[in-house]
């Protein structure tokens, strides 16, 4: 079984994830991505940018502003809603997020095998929650005898609602400043540019808007490496419908979603939905992709109908109508004139996804060498999503290999993402590229002067297979492109 703590040495000790402020001791729930992880990271970005607009004729990406004005957060009901539920350990002086605390309860009782309890835990818990019945969610806390991880006692306060919008000012003299917040989702962003992009592009319904940007919450908690931050990245699109139409494209993206996460290799054992029973007051319709970390199923992407509840509260605070023409006929031959749209939302956290994949892909496994076993490392990740494509290695440094295979290298990587290793044995480079992902080790060799064919060793099989020059190119084509990541879809 894959220990998640292995999983976060390993991200930072092979340049995928640092602390933040590393060298002062770091900085709470904030992440650096290092030179490996910023390029799965910008693979999964591209991956999902390209699934979303230049696989579909109607839907367009925009980059909206961090900050905005202040109106909007209002509007979205941010300012007077987005709020979780935190308690205070007495003793350790500790603040924890009550409904983490439940959740981490629930999740001891399902791997002790009182999956029906659990499931019971979870669905009070929520009931709570949704009638913002704090007394009752202190009490549920204090029956299950939840206790605080490091005092060990259940000597909790009562459970108060926090805001998690950061807030700033702006303004060169301190009476005049303006209080401005940290986006705390990039939806809104979309959402105050719906006109601008339908009427210059002129986009028909329905037809969808696509960003990727930071976002930042001041979590009481964040825990669980890189799962919940304080800073984070969102893809999200909002798909703009015809009321009535809302729930078939739920229903859509819903199954569309799915697929794109197998795409990337996640097994479908690993992957469930989540439907909400208890929907938001702006939604008819609400489900979780969720994904088997090591510490448990736990959301990675939602899909919400969130009817046309954004649009309209956005007319009403702006005071500009946020209509859209539609000249198409009806059954009855009569146009269905304006109306504002419903929108059906697909937001996936770039880190959560991410974190997936990086669980996922770290496998280890016993290997047979001669009459001793020993415990092989590696990252299985798809090829196209891997940070480096492939290795050239010489096997010595003389004879004329070493400028052979610099000559491969910089043939290679105007194309693909490749490094040049030709330090240590050539069995220790396989390994160091075996701990970062790269599908693909070519060893150049006196062979290759002689013929220009080299030997490429396969990560996952470690088998060994003779090819040309032109045969790698085609290989790495074929298998390391985004177009063929998205293939099975």
């Amino acid at each position: 079984m894959k220990e998640f703590k292995d999983i976060v040495a390993h991200a930072k000790e092979y340049g995928f994830v640092f602390p933040s402020s590393d060298i002062y001791d770091g900085l709470q729930a904030v992440y650096d991505y290092g030179q490996n992880g910023v390029e799965l990271k910008n693979n999964l970005k591209q991956a999902w940018w390209k699934s979303m607009n230049q696989l579909h004729d109607n839907i367009v990406g925009i980059d909206s502003a961090i900050f905005m004005h202040p109106t909007i957060w209002k509007a979205s009901g941010h300012v007077d809603s987005f709020n979780d539920p935190m308690i205070d350990n007495k003793d350790s002086k500790k603040r924890y997020r009550a409904d983490s605390l439940i959740e981490d309860r629930a999740f001891e009782l399902e791997k002790n095998g009182e999956t029906k309890k659990a499931e019971t835990l979870l669905a009070e818990m929520n009931r709570l929650l949704s009638n913002s019945d704090l007394k009752a969610l202190q009490e549920l806390i204090i029956s299950e005898k939840i206790v605080c991880p490091i005092s060990k006692t259940s000597n909790w306060t009562e459970v108060r609602q926090f805001n998690l919008m950061f807030s700033t000012q702006v303004g060169s003299v301190a009476e005049d400043s303006t209080t401005l917040y940290l986006r705390p989702e990039t939806a809104q962003g979309i959402f105050v540019n719906f006109l601008n992009v339908q009427k210059t592009g002129r986009m028909k319904v329905p037809f969808g808007i696509a960003q990727i940007g930071k976002a930042f919450r001041n979590e009481i908690v964040a825990r669980q490496f890189i799962f919940r931050m304080r800073e984070f990245e969102q893809m999200e699109m909002q798909y703009f419908v015809r009321p009535g139409t809302e729930l078939q494209w739920y229903e859509y993206w819903k199954e569309t979603r799915l697929k794109f996460h197998k795409a990337l290799g996640l097994p479908a054992e690993d992957l469930k939905y989540h439907k909400h029973e208890k929907l938001a007051h702006y939604a008819n319709a609400a489900v979780d992709i969720e994904y088997q970390f090591p510490f448990g199923f736990k959301e990675m992407e939602g899909i919400h109908s969130r009817t046309d509840f954004d649009l309209k509260s956005h007319q009403e605070y702006s005071k500009k109508k946020q209509q859209y023409f539609d000249n198409d006929l009806d059954s009855n031959g009569k146009a269905y004139g304006n109306y504002i749209p419903y929108v059906v939302e697909t937001s996936v956290g770039a880190d959560r996804l991410f974190l997936a994949v990086l669980c996922n892909a770290f496998t280890q496994e016993t290997i047979e060498d001669g009459d001793q076993a020993k415990e092989r490392t590696y990252l299985n990740f798809h090829p196209a999503l891997a940070p480096i494509k492939v290795a050239i290695c010489p096997i010595v440094k003389k004879d004329g290999l070493s400028e052979l295979g610099n000559k491969i290298y910089k043939e290679l990587k105007s194309e693909f993402m490749a490094t040049f290793d030709e330090k240590d044995s050539i069995g220790k480079r396989y390994t160091r590229q075996d701990l970062i992902g790269t599908p693909y080790c070519v060893a150049i060799d006196y062979q290759t002067i002689e013929d220009q064919t080299v030997t490429v060793r396969h990560r996952n099989s470690t088998l060994q297979e003779r090819v040309t020059l032109e045969q790698l190119k085609e290989m790495l084509r074929k298998t390391t492109s985004i177009s063929t990541l998205l293939e099975n879809m």
